[in-house]
């Protein structure tokens, strides 16, 4: 039996005329929430009234009746007829456990051949349907984020209507927690999460594998994050085999992350393909799938590269081994930088809390994760908050 809410009190004064409490607007405030599409205004059948005398003389009219049943019944009404109007998604980035650089190709860009793997560290985007059938609105909970057609969501989503004709638009929301130019793909990851959200809004019009393939019209990474988490990538990174995860959910990871951002573009051009690793990509794959993974097979090419842009970088990495005492299994940059993972331990090295010069370092826990088939990623309960010495709304694209 459904508990009964408080009764609100609607007084009677002797002009007749009735003052609501709930006209302050805290009744409209559930009215515009629960009406995406179409719907009017709130209808409440009151049941139960009770009339009483106050003392002084006014007359007291009571309502009684459970108002979270009657919005629950009504959400689902809204829902029967708008469809879907509402949603929030996880949006996980990934680490690339070893990237090896292949070739160089004839239209300036490098073959790869890498091991990606979706973490359980991510942003979450809240979108709701727009009544505007012209512009998206984008925003987020920190600074220097562009919220125009320069953000991959925004790229998105225009993909996703220019391919299907889809006449919707969206607001969208991202609380970020995945630090920009990081080699992390967060930004491959909210492109990837707003092409699925779009395809859910129109009743999947589109399948996952159309979705991956247009979704490398807006970046190399993008496609990956329609695998199922874990991923053997060729070409620029759009070619996706999807393989069974070759590591442990429960294996804790670090990402330390400096301020300083590391160019890709400047990486790939002082990147030198004579002085790089010639470890075969596939032995690399074999050994972690057999032996899990060490530091001889986090190999990773663009770290040189990375080092002469960021020499601090290369300190960092180096000071995270020393101190780490053998409880890391590997330390390695993800994609082209500045993220140092250290895989065995989800705890930073002490000197990371100690020294000024790392006060501005970010720092976050994580494992791997994937995601089951025709649903997108969701964040492990157990997933705990990034951590920083720094305010992360420092963060800049």
């Amino acid at each position: 039996m459904a508990t009964m809410a408080a009764p609100h009190l609607f007084h009677i004064n002797p002009s007749g005329n009735r003052s609501n409490p709930l006209s302050n607007g805290s009744l409209n405030q559930f009215s515009s929430f629960y009406k995406p599409k179409g719907f009017s205004s709130v209808q409440i059948n009151y049941r139960n009234l009770r009339t009483q005398a106050t003392s002084d003389g006014r007359k007291q009219v009571e309502v009684v009746y459970n108002l979270d049943e009657k919005l629950n019944r009504l959400a689902d009404e809204v829902d029967m007829n708008a469809g879907l109007s509402r949603l929030s998604l996880f949006s996980p980035c990934k680490i690339n456990v070893f990237l090896r650089i292949t070739s160089k190709r004839p239209d300036g860009f490098h073959d790869l051949a890498s091991l990606f793997h979706v973490i359980s560290l991510g942003d979450t985007i809240k979108f709701s349907l727009s009544p505007s059938k012209t512009t998206d609105r984008l925003s987020t909970n920190v600074p220097g984020i562009p919220l125009d057609e320069r953000n991959l969501i925004i790229k998105a989503l225009n993909l996703y209507r220019k391919k299907t004709g889809s006449d919707k638009f969206f607001w969208v929301h991202v609380d970020k927690r995945v630090p920009t130019g990081a080699g992390l793909g967060g930004g491959s990851s909210n492109a990837a999460t707003a092409l699925w959200a779009a395809n859910q809004f129109s009743g999947c019009l589109a399948t996952e594998k159309e979705l991956q393939e247009w979704s490398g019209e807006i970046g190399s990474d993008v496609p990956f994050f329609f695998s199922n988490g874990a991923a053997y990538c060729t070409g620029r990174g759009e070619m996706v085999q999807d393989i069974p995860s070759p590591v442990p959910f429960d294996l804790p990871m670090v990402l330390i992350k400096p301020p300083e951002a590391c160019s890709t573009a400047e990486v790939y051009k002082r990147f030198r393909l004579d002085v790089s690793s010639t470890a075969d990509p596939l032995t690399l794959l074999e050994k972690i799938s057999k032996n899990g993974i060490s530091q001889d097979v986090c190999v990773n090419d663009l770290e040189p590269p990375a080092f002469e842009v960021l020499p601090s970088l290369k300190r960092l990495k180096q000071r995270i081994i020393a101190a780490g005492r053998g409880k890391y299994d590997s330390v390695f940059m993800s994609g082209s930088g500045s993220t140092i993972v250290g895989v065995g331990s989800p705890d930073p090295p002490q000197f990371i809390y100690d020294e000024e010069d790392y006060k501005d370092v970010f720092f976050s826990e994580a494992t791997f994760i994937t995601r089951a088939d025709q649903q997108w990623y969701t964040e492990p309960s157990s997933s705990s908050n990034a951590g920083s010495l720094a305010d992360q709304s420092s963060w800049t694209t």
